[in-house]
């Protein structure tokens, strides 16, 4: 029986780094947002949602711009579109962790507790850095405005109450620093699975 440890954070704080270091340690990953691009790629979601919203498909494929411009447009679009895909992430999910081998599985969900996901997971470990640096690192990337990074900040739960949730909180000020505590964190993990 694998371990489950969900790993989250608000943009910007290091989280995709993060889960590579628990993949060099031996860690299995799911990735959501990977899980949703593959649903959106000539997955199960695109002809749900190509029903619904003919004009967000191109190719056999999801047209993300489309479907951003169709939210921003339709107050109810977002909800519909959720209620086509979250399902469908869930079966990704429950795929990954009946067919993968690691003891350790590694959920990287960035909006795991804002949709209950922690109650599926053994622990929780959450990614975090000052909110200066936060705004730092997510501006320097160029791909979005400081009004588009407080949207996005303001619809996530408070770094503080996503910190306090969890069990391991991971500090990723340096690639060191950060490299560090999931070693850490991995060996008490597999200490524990080893006494049970």
């Amino acid at each position: 029986m694998s371990f489950c440890l969900g790993l989250t954070g608000s943009i910007g704080m290091g989280k995709s780094t993060t889960a590579a270091m628990f993949v060099e340690e031996g860690c299995a990953l799911w990735d959501a947002d990977a899980a949703v691009h593959r649903l959106y790629d000539k997955g199960a979601a695109v002809a749900p949602i190509a029903a619904r919203f003919p004009d967000s498909v191109d190719d056999g494929v999801v047209n993300r711009a489309a479907l951003k411009r169709i939210i921003a447009e339709n107050p109810t679009a977002l909800k519909e579109i959720e209620a086509i895909v979250h399902p469908l992430v869930a079966q990704d999910r429950a795929a990954f962790r009946q067919s993968a081998q690691a003891d350790i599985l590694v959920f990287d969900i960035p909006l795991l507790f804002e949709t209950g996901g922690d109650a599926a997971m053994d622990a929780v470990a959450c990614v975090t850095i000052p909110a200066d640096l936060q705004r730092q690192r997510v501006l320097e990337r160029g791909t979005m405005s400081e009004a588009q990074f407080e949207q996005i900040r303001v619809k996530q739960m408070p770094n503080d109450e996503k910190c306090a949730r969890s069990d391991y909180v991971i500090m990723t000020d340096t690639l060191d620093h950060a490299r560090r505590q999931v070693t850490k964190i991995v060996g008490q993990i597999r200490t524990g699975l080893a006494n049970a």
